[in-house]
Order: C-alpha cells, then sequence, then structure tokens
C-alpha cells in the first residue's frame, strides 16, 4: 500500500514516542508507508505516583491506545509488549506484528550489584524486579518509584535512593549511557524479565487487509514467536497477574522456543523457576507455568492476585 498514510496511536512519554518514531520508519523502509502519531493519554498516565497495582496493574498503559483503534481514530497501536495482559484478546483487535526485538534485560543504575554497600537502597516499582534482587543481594532495602525513564534516573543520589532499576532497552532507545562503574545489566541468570520486555507489539483491527499486509512486513518471526510463548505462560497464570511473575523464551531452529519463567509467593520469600523447550509454543510457556505452580503448590490459591484458585 505505497503511499497510504497509516495512523500509529501511543502514548506521549518520550520512549512511547521513541517506539512509535521506529515502527513508522520500519513502515517506510519496508511497506512503502508513511505514518502519523496519535497521541493518546492513559490510566498509568494521569496516575504517576500510586503503585501500578492501586491503580490497575498490567492494562493501564494500553487500553485508551486499544481504544483509538477500535474507534477509527488510528489504524495501528504500538504497545511495549511489556504492557499487555495476556489473559483474553481484545474483541476486534489483533497483533499484527512484533518487530525484531532488543535488549530484554533488566539493568542497575546508579552501582554495579558487587559495588553496592551493604544495606544500600534501590528504587523500582517492580515486585518481580525486587524479589529476584534481593535473592542475589538480601541485605539491600528497596522503595517504590514510578515515572518515565528520565524521572528514575534523577532519583538516584538523591533521598538516600543509591541506585534504580529500569529495562536495559529504555536506556539503548532513549540514548542514555550510564557511567561504567555506575551501571550493570543483569543477565538472565540473576532477573528473568518481565514478558515480552524490549519487544514491541503492534495491533491493529482484526480483518484490517491492507494494514496486516503492511505490518507483515515488519514482522520479525522469530521475535514474534518468542512473544507468543511468553505470553502464553502468563496466561496460564492469569494474564494480570499481579503476584511476580517473569519469563523470557529464546526462539530455536525450526519453529520451536525454550521458556525460563519465574514465580515469587509469600512475600518474595519463595521465589521458583523453571525450565522448557518444545516446537508447540503456547504449551511451552503454559507448561512452564504449569510447573512453577506445582512447585508453589498452596501457597498460590492464598496469594492476593492469585484469583484464588489454580488457574
Amino acid at each position: 500500500m505505497p503511499g497510504t498514510t497509516l495512523r500509529l496511536a501511543t502514548r506521549g512519554s518520550p520512549l512511547a514516542r521513541w517506539q512509535a518514531a521506529h515502527v513508522a520508519d520500519l513502515l517506510h523502509q519496508r511497506a512503502g508507508v508513511d505514518a502519523i502519531h496519535v497521541i493518546v493519554e492513559t490510566a498509568g498516565d494521569r496516575d504517576r505516583e500510586a503503585p501500578l497495582e492501586e491503580v490497575g496493574g498490567q492494562g493501564i498503559f494500553v487500553k485508551e491506545v486499544q481504544q483509538a483503534v477500535l474507534d477509527g481514530r488510528a489504524d495501528v497501536a504500538v504497545h511495549s509488549a511489556k504492557d499487555l495482559p495476556a489473559s483474553v484478546a481484545v474483541p476486534g483487535l489483533v497483533i499484527g506484528a512484533v518487530p525484531e526485538r532488543a535488549d530484554r534485560r533488566d539493568a542497575l543504575v546508579g552501582a554495579t550489584l558487587a559495588g553496592l554497600a551493604r544495606g544500600a537502597t534501590v528504587a523500582t516499582g517492580s515486585a518481580r524486579r525486587r524479589v529476584q534482587l534481593a535473592v542475589a543481594r538480601p541485605d539491600l532495602a528497596f522503595v517504590p518509584l514510578r515515572g518515565n525513564l528520565g524521572t528514575r534516573l534523577d532519583r538516584v543520589g538523591t533521598g538516600g535512593i543509591d541506585a534504580v532499576l529500569v529495562a536495559q532497552a529504555a536506556l539503548d532507545r532513549l540514548g542514555h549511557r550510564p557511567a561504567p562503574g555506575a551501571h550493570q545489566v543483569l543477565e538472565v541468570e540473576v532477573m528473568i524479565p518481565q514478558v515480552g520486555q524490549g519487544a514491541l507489539a503492534l495491533e491493529c483491527r482484526v480483518g484490517d487487509g491492507p494494514v496486516l499486509e503492511a505490518l507483515g512486513l515488519v514482522d520479525h518471526e522469530p521475535s514474534h514467536r518468542e512473544l507468543v510463548a511468553e505470553r502464553a505462560f502468563l496466561a496460564r497464570l492469569g494474564g494480570g497477574c499481579s503476584l511476580p511473575v517473569g519469563a523470557t523464551a529464546t526462539a530455536s531452529a525450526g519453529g520451536g522456543a525454550s521458556v525460563t519463567g519465574m514465580l515469587a509467593v509469600d512475600g518474595g520469600r519463595t521465589v521458583v523457576r523453571a525450565t522448557a523447550s518444545g516446537h508447540d509454543l503456547v504449551r511451552v510457556g503454559s507448561g512452564v507455568a504449569g510447573q512453577l505452580l506445582d512447585q508453589v503448590g498452596a501457597a498460590w490459591t492464598a496469594a492476593p492476585g492469585a484469583g484464588g484458585t489454580v488457574p
């Protein structure tokens, strides 16, 4: 559809605008399509202070963006894939493309893990990050943190905060280069990422053939495959599970993937991991979640946000 202009719905944060601009560049280069931005304010943008679980948890950064596409105000919703709930697809929308994934790992900014003094304070708004870092460094103290990337980085060295945890992809995309010795990318052996971290998900209306055709030209099949497996993992746990969970998939030859997941219960006192591989992406992702549920047993059914029963 050369010569066509697509409307990309996106949040207005610097990172979201970068992501939309990146998608626009891909569409222009690969599909000959121009794009404009439709800026949408979400519930998560309106309340920047309360913990995410108090203002709706996963999904608070996507619903209004999705609605812009459903209403016909935009053609494509550009999401950070980690913001998308996985339990139920939004009627009328489909993920038409997943561009090549960026770095999925988390990063510590302000110090290295070994360089943090005993009892140092780390800021993060993510329970997943907090419980996993506490496994590596049980002596650390944690305080909540929200806001855009610049706001978070500015907190380092203020208010007793020694370091912050952020996504490495966000640092890369916005060109932040922390000083040597004040930055460490955390390998997945230390911290399993959030489902979809580092990936973009492009949603459009079901049956919108021309848009789906254009999106197909920017899709990166291995990254898309990884996201399918990771979202199957999250869906098995309830999709919008408010407990600390994470998963990372690595696409393999022949169309399969390997998935490693983590789940924490008992306020982070119990953190378990599991890994599986296979060619049925949904079965592999769901199976890893099932292994974790088997490991935590009754602790899952009693956990807030678990829905009271094993899904």
